[in-house]
């Protein structure tokens, strides 16, 4: 189902620039219409953001290929995501061959996921927690990708992730952010490249945007 449309947005992102091969194979396995709401189906392939409830989104999947080419996770490799969401880029993340671990702080989204992975046997282990403080008992991470726009890159993040690791995060304000890749050299330095501009919804919690 929907296999002609996988492909053609496939191609739809290698004509924007993505060029992670690994990348745009497991977006053309990884099928996104069972992480969008039934009414929002066909629209599933369209490269988009589309609304999943709780003033959430399922990223753009341009921004989801890209996040994950700069991320580069190699089989095997421990990786955090903070915020959940649909389930989508945890999916992409197993598909590739990672060990996932995924923080939800919405109970609904939290509960939906957990579904949503059994029903399709993917082997992710997720928390409904604050994301901003991370997920220390299984920290270092090789990888850590944050799915929301913060003000600032979490301390506890950038401490949890392993040296030679990469941290991908959106940085800015409640509108508009650039995304940081910092890779981790030494226990205290790291090396950032910026991509502008994004927009996603804040990260709420201790180390991000204070909630309401």
């Amino acid at each position: 189902m929907y296999e002609q449309e996988r492909q053609d947005l496939v191609e739809k992102l290698r004509q924007k620039g993505i060029r992670d091969e690994r990348v745009l194979q497991a977006l053309l396995k990884v099928e996104r219409h069972l992480f969008v709401p039934e009414v929002m189906r066909p629209n599933a392939y369209n490269d988009v953001a589309l609304p999943i409830g709780y003033n959430q989104t399922i990223s753009q999947p341009y921004t989801v290929a890209l996040m994950t080419s700069a991320l580069n996770p190699k089989p095997g490799d421990k990786v955090l995501e903070v915020g959940t969401g649909s389930g989508y880029q945890a999916a992409v993340l197993f598909q590739l061959g990672a060990k996932v671990y995924t923080i939800e702080r919405n109970t609904k989204l939290y509960n939906r996921a957990l579904k949503l992975f059994d029903e399709l046997q993917l082997r992710i282990a997720v928390r409904c927690a604050d994301g901003t403080i991370g997920w220390e008992e299984f920290a270092p991470f090789n990888g850590i990708i944050v799915t929301a726009g913060s003000p600032e890159v979490p301390v506890r993040l950038k401490k949890q992730l392993a040296v030679g690791g990469t941290l991908v995060i959106p940085v800015g304000d409640k509108k508009t952010q650039v995304m940081k890749i910092l890779k981790k050299i030494s226990e205290d330095e790291f090396e950032t490249e910026e991509i502008p501009y994004f927009a996603f919804v804040p990260l709420i919690g201790l180390e991000g945007w204070k909630e309401k």
